[in-house]
């Protein structure tokens, strides 16, 4: 993979200065940061947006207003991560977009809710951060819909459909598969996602379910933070045959920066981690990659280059119109070298720049894409809503009286 260098790589001063210049028209909209979770973990009452004080750099970790503003980030996903095994995840997810809520209360000089796409354009004139709030995980609707219309009242306008383990009607990428796909409940949740105008997200999702979703949804969905699987082997990233779809139904694959999702070396040393069961984030995690480093040698590094092959990998498949970047920050201890944090992402425009890019297709993978795929949800729910009912009921009701709830 191309390699990006202190003399090369992203083409040295000039060029960032014409990508922080495109950057300073046209908006970066980030599709995956979970800060929501950090703040959960690192504050004293669980979730204390003010006691965390995003107005400071955070020196242990890569997300706060300095550094979202050197970045020139225009627009943040904010994810309601839980993790699939969390207790009590109905009321952990409506804690989780609380702390997002909250993030846009407790700094409303910086953010501004984004809960349609015209709102972007007013978050542009104001000079804030557009903050769209997504629910990364349906654990959280203990297999029931309901829940959906209550996380869309909130402000969720995506949701990435399973985390790492799989559901009761979905089978994450993973995991063990136990549906072949998603179950009659599962169709449901995309039918009620269509419905509401709310994105659906396919990162964490089996290759079947990514086909099932692309079969049943009539609105463009995303992969909010994966890869090409052909580039490199993990099972979070997107296979060939899943990618070639997406120009049809109108969606984007946004890439990411997780190392393991980039670089296939990495993804051979953590591998035998994964087996044995470590889920990539956390405490946990953290200890079994110092172990494994101790017994066979550090892990292998991703850089920026990486990143940029990647996301050309993917155009030169399905054209520019169909990327967007979903850096994933906080997903995991590791960053790329040259992507160390938010405030470096000119660099990786300024690496495409220097690999040839036009200003019209960085436009896109920037956020214009994304913005067309957010008001194309927004259009299909306006439409939908005017003359199907809300989907009711439980997983029962849709896969058997023999289904968990």
């Amino acid at each position: 993979m191309a390699k990006a260098g202190a003399n090369q790589g992203y083409g040295g001063k000039a060029t960032l200065a014409r990508a922080k210049a495109l950057m300073a028209k046209a908006p970066l909209i980030d599709g995956h940061n979970d800060l929501p979770w950090v703040i959960r973990q690192r504050t004293g009452p669980k979730g204390d947006v003010a006691g965390y004080d995003l107005r400071k750099l955070h020196n242990d970790g890569d997300t706060d207003i300095p550094r979202l503003k050197k970045g020139l980030v225009a627009g943040q996903v904010f994810a309601a991560f839980i993790p699939s095994d969390i207790p009590h995840p109905g009321r952990a997810t409506l804690e989780q977009l609380d702390i997002i809520r909250r993030i846009g209360e407790t700094y409303p000089e910086t953010f501004v809710p984004v809960l349609r796409a015209s709102d972007m354009a007013k978050a542009r004139r104001a000079r804030k951060i557009g903050m769209i709030m997504s629910v990364e995980g349906g654990v959280g609707l203990e297999n029931s819909l309901s829940p959906l219309r209550v996380w869309h009242a909130m402000g969720a306008r995506l949701m990435t459909l399973c985390h790492n383990g799989t559901l009761d009607w979905c089978d994450s990428a993973t995991d063990v598969a136990r549906h072949d796909g998603l179950t009659a409940f599962g169709r449901a949740v995309v039918a009620e996602l269509n419905r509401l105008g709310m994105i659906i997200d396919c990162a964490h999702v089996s290759a079947k379910v990514m086909h099932d979703v692309l079969d049943a949804s009539t609105a463009p969905i995303v992969f909010s933070h994966s890869n090409a699987r052909a580039l490199c082997p993990h099972p979070r990233n997107v296979p060939d045959d899943v990618i070639d779809r997406v120009p049809d139904n109108g969606g984007l694959v946004m890439a990411t920066f997780i190392p393991a999702f980039l670089n296939p070396a990495i993804e051979a040393w953590q591998k035998p981690l994964r087996d044995k069961g470590g889920q990539g984030f956390g405490p946990d995690w953290e200890a079994m990659v110092a172990t494994h480093a101790a017994e066979h040698g550090p892990c292998p590094k991703a850089d920026l280059g990486d990143v940029a092959t990647h996301i050309e990998y993917i155009a030169g498949r399905i054209g520019a119109e169909h990327l967007g970047i979903g850096s994933d920050f906080y997903g995991g201890p590791v960053t790329p070298t040259g992507l160390e944090d938010v405030s470096r992402f000119p660099y990786l425009i300024a690496e495409l720049m220097h690999r040839g890019w036009s200003d019209r297709a960085l436009v896109g993978l920037l956020g214009g894409n994304f913005m067309r795929v957010l008001k194309a949800a927004e259009t299909e729910g306006t439409k939908l809503r005017r003359k199907v009912a809300p989907l009711l009921g439980t997983i029962r009701d849709f896969d058997g009286p023999e289904a968990n709830y």
